[in-house]
């Protein structure tokens, strides 16, 4: 079940990396984000935890569009509570 939520978010970030209507440096950070999961850590809480901190970054960008900034804050309560 925690496995298809978290599918289920890398989606939606994927998406949002793709959408060429999203600044650069914004689709960068996510890029950078979508990362941490595939570090060579075992601890998958360690794991979205990271990704928790690098999203909380993207959010307080001031060149993120408000309807991403409110995707990407949906997100990070998806992600809570798969933790």
């Amino acid at each position: 079940m925690e496995e298809n939520k978290l599918m289920g978010v890398v989606d939606i970030l994927d998406s949002i990396k793709l959408d060429n209507s999203i600044p650069k440096n914004i689709r960068f950070k996510i890029k950078e984000a979508l990362g941490c999961l595939n570090e060579d850590c075992n601890d998958m809480s360690l794991k979205i935890n990271k990704l928790l901190n690098k999203l909380e970054e993207v959010t307080e960008d001031p060149n993120i569009p408000s309807y991403t900034r409110i995707e990407l804050l949906n997100i990070v309560g998806m992600l809570e509570n798969i933790i």
